[in-house]
């Protein structure tokens, strides 16, 4: 089983709505027993608060199901137990670092460098990749929403060939 952890600043928004998106995604493609998915924070700010309630809309409004989540904060243990640790933002990735150290497996990409490669391996080299834009500060969901579901079509392509 191949274990994904999508991870924003609070995990009310990018990265549960990544999540749940390729929960979807897996689903439909008759994938899901091949996966466990998951996200998580890189701060403490929003721990045990369920999806911000625009992120719970935009994820309505595109057909995708989810359930109540409460926001927690990513763990040295969770960086053993994941394969592939997937950062919507290169701020994510400074916090990462203060959080779990080095990168030693080569875990930890960004959400769009599944967009740039047909290599899951090779995620971790890519350069100039785009930060997945932040509803938090643009209030722009749809913008959000269309980065994290082209990640996560390219992550299931390149993980499940689907």
């Amino acid at each position: 089983m191949t274990k994904i952890l999508f991870i924003c600043h609070g995990n009310i928004c990018r990265s549960v709505m990544a999540e749940f998106i390729m929960k979807e995604l897996c689903r439909q493609a008759g994938t899901e027993k091949q996966f466990e998915i998951a996200s998580a924070a890189v701060s403490t700010e929003e721990t045990g608060n369920d999806i911000y309630p625009p992120a719970k809309r935009k994820l309505r409004e595109k057909g995708i199901p989810f359930t109540f989540h409460a926001a927690r904060q990513i763990t040295r243990a969770d960086y053993a137990y994941y394969d592939y640790i997937i950062c919507a933002d290169q701020s994510n990735l400074r916090w990462m670092e203060r959080l779990i150290g080095e990168d030693t497996e080569h875990k930890v990409s960004l959400m769009m460098a599944w967009t740039m490669t047909n290599d899951p391996s090779a995620v971790t080299g890519i350069s100039n990749i785009p930060n997945v834009a932040d509803p938090w500060y643009t209030g722009d969901f749809e913008e959000a929403w269309q980065d994290i579901e082209q990640s996560c079509k390219a992550i299931c392509k390149l993980l499940t060939k689907c």
